[in-house]
């Protein structure tokens, strides 16, 4: 059976631990097809599984192998959040409109369960664990557990519970907390082996509709659809779906995307397998964890291991200097873990957009979109690649505040790298001041 095959080039945790699979082709030639999906990770995958399932023939395009992008680089927190809070959102658009953010939130998670278990990929380790959302001072503490209440008066939201200082201490094994705020319901899972197991679930299921090391150079528009052309030939589609997020500078064709993102880079360590007693005092509820900095960090277990990420990389590249901050702030939260040797390291890019949220719609009449996840897209990009799938065909789903027409271009897109400079270095000293 094909199936993707985790890339050799990007040496991260979730390569060495992964499913082994047979590469899928590269598409060599002119094809047709109903849409066709630039980009193979979450948000494609999601799209071409919807599209099959209504009946339309897609043809999924990546320009990597499977898994090179941010699907398979994330740290596998599958969470129910959007980086703008909901009582923000409540005050700047109404309460109806909260609502319903706070419906798709949830719902996808349920779109990544849902595909976990129609395509029967336990290698994706998908669990309902939780997230612990911890307070890194007493005044931060107090807007998350006010949030949670809120959410529970406002929302009905009965999942979040606030935890004291002293609970948060002994679940985390950390005393760097004032307390946190307990989501039940979301979870976590392998990231590269969710992404390889759609495509493989797919090829099984609806035949060679997966490509990679395909780059797509061009969309063209004739009196019928589009012509995607690629390095080695042409597809003739009625319509095309732009998924590739944070890797829109891979070529040219994807500039429209591109243009509406910051990428900002995130880093992640992992350690080599914990000694038993740090295994009992450590994260002892094995949930995802994150803490409430501008700049935040994130933490979990996996097989063992201390997994520590964060953004404030700068760069292109994957930078000493910023995996060694990685690991100071890991040991100044968790002082335990100053011996344990650190065995991976990797980073990848987030798509950041203007107002903070994701966007999913139509460019135009030939070519949908689905963006910006702003570093919650696990679950996210699942859903909203199904979203884009019904765009694409010429349905109106009701997005809320993630319609299409929010996604804005970035202002003097050339300055870019010095803004994200710029902006990090305020929220690092906001940061550090407690602010």
């Amino acid at each position: 059976m094909s199936g993707p095959r985790p890339d050799a080039g990007i040496a991260s945790l979730w390569r060495d631990t992964a499913e082994k699979k047979s590469d899928l082709p590269c598409l060599r030639g002119d094809a047709q097809a109903d849409v066709v999906i630039i980009g193979a990770g979450y948000t494609g995958l999601a799209a071409a599984h919807r599209l099959a399932q209504r009946g339309v023939a897609p043809l999924v395009l990546d320009a990597k192998p499977i898994g090179w992008g941010a699907s398979g680089r994330n740290g596998g927190v599958v969470s129910a959040k959007f980086r703008l809070a909901f009582p923000t959102i409540a005050q700047g658009h109404g309460m109806e409109v909260a609502r319903r953010m706070h419906r798709l939130a949830l719902q996808s998670v349920d779109e990544v369960e849902a595909l976990v278990e129609e395509y029967g990929l336990s290698g994706a380790r998908f669990t309902r664990c939780g997230n612990l959302r911890c307070a890194h001072t007493e005044r931060a503490f107090g807007y998350i557990a006010e949030e949670a209440e809120w959410m529970r008066h406002e929302l009905g939201d009965d999942s979040l519970r606030s935890l004291s200082a002293g609970e948060v201490a002994e679940e985390t094994g950390s005393r760097a907390f004032f307390g946190g705020v307990l989501s039940r319901g979301v979870g976590t899972l392998h990231p590269l082996n969710y992404v390889c197991g759609l495509a493989e679930g797919l090829t099984r299921r609806h035949g060679a509709i997966l490509f990679e090391r395909t780059p797509v150079t061009g969309i063209h528009r004739d009196a019928d659809g589009v012509r995607v052309v690629t390095t080695q030939g042409e597809i003739r589609a009625r319509q095309a779906i732009m998924a590739t997020n944070a890797y829109s500078d891979l070529t040219p064709a994807s500039a429209m995307v591109k243009s509406r993102l910051v990428p900002f880079r995130s880093s992640i360590i992992a350690t080599e397998a914990l000694p038993t007693a740090l295994q009992e005092r450590l994260l002892v509820n094995a949930r995802s964890y994150g803490e409430t900095r501008r700049m935040m960090r994130w933490f979990r277990k996996v097989d063992g291991r201390f997994v520590f990420g964060g953004r404030g990389a700068f760069g292109k590249r994957d930078s000493k200097a910023a995996f060694d901050a990685l690991q100071r702030a890991m040991v100044s939260m968790f002082p335990d873990l100053a011996g344990v040797a650190i065995t991976h390291r990797w980073s990848g890019h987030v798509g950041m957009t203007m107002d903070a949220l994701p966007h999913v719609g139509r460019f135009d009449d030939r070519l949908s979109y689905a963006a910006g996840y702003n570093g919650a897209g696990v679950a996210m990009s699942t859903l909203l690649g199904r979203l884009a799938a019904d765009f694409a065909i010429g349905e109106s789903p009701d997005v809320a505040l993630l319609e299409a027409g929010r996604l804005k271009a970035v202002p003097l897109y050339p300055l870019r790298e010095v803004a994200v400079r710029l902006v990090a270095g305020w929220y690092q000293f906001l940061d550090a001041i407690g602010r």
